[in-house]
């Protein structure tokens, strides 16, 4: 499974003071420390509130592509930002993310298609997010369409189904597995998928149970990526296990330690 570290958002107090005074060795050994944490795909996000995005956008991806060659993914909901971030990097980027939404898809896939980005693509529309598996796959089937439209190929796209807080909308974490086996079904190749694993526990005492119970039942139904923790060691066992027991890695006496 592919491990999308979501710790370099300037929205942690401690991340977002170095994207604002611009401390490039302490951003740098974020993007290492999360690395060697087992992270496949750095989340870039600077944060809310900033008027110069793009500039501060291309600062960070470069900062980073000092130290490591890892993937980035851009991370923001301004397409300026987003272009500022595909001009900095220096290997295929993924762009986080568009919605079911026209307008937004009109701004980011002519983005993916001239960069050759992967794309996160979340199964929400203008009504927000569905309450079924059934509309969650209606709204990836629209979206995976409308970017065939572009010459987008299927392998570039991720589809996330949108997890909700458990102790707010229970019955939805069914629904999100129900939603992943569905999507199997929408192209041959079928999508990717990935998952902002860390919503499932939001408002919970026990997140990290929560979190490593939930990403052992989206592995199982065939999830591709999540958007995660890296630092969590206890739920990079379970990433580790589960590539093993689902036959994507060759076991070995000291896996874990790999």
């Amino acid at each position: 499974m592919i491990v999308i570290s979501e710790r370099i958002n300037g929205l942690f107090r401690s991340v977002g003071k170095a994207i604002e005074t611009k401390d490039e060795k302490a951003i740098q050994q974020l993007a290492l420390d999360q690395i060697k944490a087992g992270a496949d795909v750095l989340d870039l996000n600077t944060g809310p509130g900033m008027d110069n995005e793009p500039e501060v956008m291309a600062w960070l991806v470069k900062t980073i592509q000092d130290v490591t060659d890892a993937q980035l993914s851009i991370d923001t909901p301004k397409p300026e930002a987003m272009e500022a971030g595909l001009k900095a990097v220096n290997k295929r980027a993924m762009l986080n993310s568009t919605t079911a939404e026209l307008n937004r898809m009109e701004a980011l896939f002519p983005l993916v298609k001239e960069y050759d980005a992967e794309i996160v693509c979340l199964t929400l529309d203008e009504k927000g997010i569905p309450n079924d598996a059934m509309k969650r796959n209606e709204l990836a089937m629209l979206m995976i369409t409308t970017a065939m439209g572009y010459d987008i190929p299927v392998d570039n796209i991720f589809i996330d189904p949108l997890i909700l807080p458990v102790g707010a909308a229970q019955n939805q974490g069914p629904a999100v597995i129900d939603a992943i086996n569905m999507f199997k079904m929408l192209s041959d190749p079928p999508p990717k998928t990935v998952v902002g694993l860390s919503n499932i526990s939001n408002g919970t005492k026990q997140r990290s149970l929560i979190n490593r119970t939930y990403l052992s039942m989206l592995m199982g139904a065939g999830l591709t990526a999540a958007i995660m923790d890296p630092n969590d060691e206890e739920l990079m066992k379970v990433v580790k296990t589960g590539d093993i027991l689902l036959n994507k890695k060759l076991y070995a006496h000291g896996y874990l330690q790999v």
